[in-house]
């Protein structure tokens, strides 16, 4: 089975990527995950994304498309895969689709995390991890069980993305809206998009999103 997460920052998909991935033995692709990867094993497409990054410009779709192309040809990939962050735009959407043609491999679903702006906002503002293991946490709904110290790997150090500020994130979702939420017609017309409520606590989220692909 191979999926798509959609929806805003901040709206969970990571989370819910690795949840899904390990209750269906799916890979999860983070597009920021692959880049880094194939910059660290120094692949063709990987030296293209360094240069590019090094300049300070953005990685262009050709050179993402080209990772994702590698990273699908795995072993690991062949039971299924996970797209977290990716596509983006409708432009995006159409060449994966090609590229997944060309595979002969299908697009099952994609799933929309829908929540509301203000929430996210608040959600994005809130979160940091645990400088060690990379635990996530947030201020408001998910402290660790004691104070100051991870859950996970008992670490006493967390930091913060320095774009996980009000401003950043604001403009983080005009982005989203302008761009990204026309890929909700691009797949809904092609009848592979299942929405669910991202407002629900996390495990509620997952349980929609299962009954979701059940239903395929």
């Amino acid at each position: 089975m191979n999926l798509i997460l959609l929806g805003p920052p901040g709206a969970g998909k990571g989370t819910q990527a690795r949840m899904l991935g390990e209750a269906r033995k799916l890979i999860q692709l983070s597009t920021g995950d692959m880049l880094r990867a194939a910059v660290a094993a120094g692949t063709e497409i990987g030296k293209l994304a360094k240069e590019t990054m090094e300049a300070g410009k953005l990685v262009s779709d050709d050179v993402v498309i080209g990772i994702i192309s590698e990273r699908i040809d795995e072993p690991d990939c062949r039971d299924g895969f996970i797209l977290d962050g990716f596509p983006r735009t409708v432009a995006q959407a159409e060449v994966l689709d090609e590229l997944l043609v060309q595979k002969n491999k299908t697009l099952d679903a994609v799933i929309e995390i829908k929540v509301d702006d203000e929430r996210l906002v608040k959600r994005i503002t809130g979160r940091y991890t645990c400088a060690k293991c990379g635990e996530g946490y947030h201020e408001e709904f998910r402290r660790p069980e004691k104070d100051g110290i991870c859950d996970k790997c008992a670490g006493t150090e967390f930091s913060r993305r320095k774009d996980d500020n009000e401003e950043t994130v604001r403009s983080r979702l005009t982005a989203y809206h302008t761009q990204t939420v026309p890929l909700i017609g691009y797949y809904g017309n092609s009848g592979r998009l299942k929405s669910v409520d991202g407002m629900l606590e996390i495990n509620s989220v997952a349980k929609q999103i299962e009954v979701a692909l059940t239903e395929l």
